[in-house]
């Protein structure tokens, strides 16, 4: 019985989900080796971390989805008060790389609690919009919600990493549309923020290095070499691609290291670059795949909880997607987000696959008739 049970649930896998993932980890891995070549790796340190990483991932992805997704929430507060003060221990404890104090190192391998928190948050907003599913969406679960996602994210803006932040906020936001947010809501919040952000700007109490981004931002062309050196790269390697592409290895950019943190912040660049309109076609349908399979599993799903979390899941990936494409492309402010599954780093790539589990413990356990009943 029991072999015949996982048979049954192995089979109600999302295959296209997986396929989604498993292509756009193959462009990755692929875009990393290129770069360590550039650079004259012999012992490839990036690929072979990389390839590590994808072996936990994997575990924990299968182990992920082994799991009932019903458990998830009953230790969603557990996991959310976890990942909050590991937000608070890096600040004391945690080793400052490229000027962020956001890792926990050891053994030659780092930790970013910021990555655990995606999907602690995920889980908490599940659990609460699955609580009051029946409710109209009023100030008081804005207000309580607000508050569950900005209390992380002030933490992580301590490191300082602004790009995670406004992953963060980018998941409530999203959440919150699909929970039932008003139009009074949103106006509420628009005003907020600019009036933060005003307040902030004015108050000098952005630090120079953000104001220079902005600046570069608002005119990349102002400062070629220094602050805006990065994104004036990218759109050379980007615009440098055509349409097929100078091949793996072949970039000039990024071969000869014009092209700076191109196997993370970048790597959008490079293959658009290496592998030129094609190749970035590919990863992007990828891209469109594993919304669309996530947006068709909300759909067949009747427990609130469930399709709340996979929102969430999917409002990850896709406003990660969103930032790290919109900085290549210049049409964003540079905030050093990495490409999900694609860039380097092993805590993003193993909380990725992590997420990716969870969805599919919700999708093999949808019922035929469930699946019948989404059709009509």
């Amino acid at each position: 019985m029991c072999e015949d049970k996982a048979v049954i649930t192995l089979q109600r896998f999302d295959w296209l989900m997986i396929l989604a993932a498993f292509v756009l980890f193959c462009f990755g891995i692929a875009t990393i080796t290129s770069v360590e070549l550039s650079q004259g790796a012999e012992e490839f340190i990036f690929v072979r971390k990389q390839l590590i990483a994808l072996g936990l991932g994997l575990g924990l992805c299968v182990a992920a989805a082994s799991v009932n997704y019903q458990l998830y929430r009953a230790y969603s507060h557990i996991l959310y008060w976890l990942a909050l003060g590991l937000l608070i221990a890096v600040l004391i404890f945690g080793e400052t790389l490229n000027g962020t104090t956001g890792w926990f190192v050891l053994a030659g391998f780092s930790f970013q609690p910021v990555e655990l928190m995606k999907l602690a948050l995920a889980l908490e907003l599940a659990g609460y919009f699955s609580d009051h599913a029946r409710e109209r969406f009023g100030w008081r679960e804005l207000l309580q919600t607000g508050v569950r996602t900005l209390l992380p994210a002030v933490f992580v803006l301590q490191q300082p990493d602004l790009g995670g932040a406004l992953i963060l906020i980018g998941i409530w936001m999203v959440m919150v549309f699909f929970a039932g947010i008003r139009w009074q809501h949103v106006a509420a919040l628009l005003l907020s923020f600019g009036l933060i952000a005003g307040v902030v700007m004015v108050s000098g109490q952005l630090p120079d290095y953000q104001l220079e981004r902005i600046a570069t931002f608002l005119n990349p062309a102002s400062d070629p070499l220094e602050t805006g050196y990065n994104v004036t790269q990218a759109k050379i390697a980007i615009g440098a691609g055509g349409l097929l592409g100078r091949g793996l290895g072949a970039g000039s950019q990024s071969q000869l290291r014009f092209l700076p943190e191109s196997q993370t912040d970048f790597i959008f660049a490079v293959i658009a670059e290496e592998l030129g309109f094609v190749g970035v076609i590919v990863v992007l349908a990828a891209f469109l795949l594993l919304f669309v399979r996530m947006l068709k599993t909300v759909r067949m799903t009747r427990d609130a909880f469930a399709a709340y979390l996979l929102i969430g899941i999917l409002a990850t990936f896709f406003v990660q997607t969103c930032i790290h494409v919109g900085v290549n492309l210049s049409i964003m402010p540079a905030t050093g987000v990495t490409l999900p599954f694609v860039s380097y780093g092993g805590s993003s790539l193993i909380v990725m696959f992590i997420m990716l589990g969870v969805a599919q413990s919700i999708a093999s356990r949808i019922t035929p008739v469930d699946r019948l009943a989404s059709q009509h």
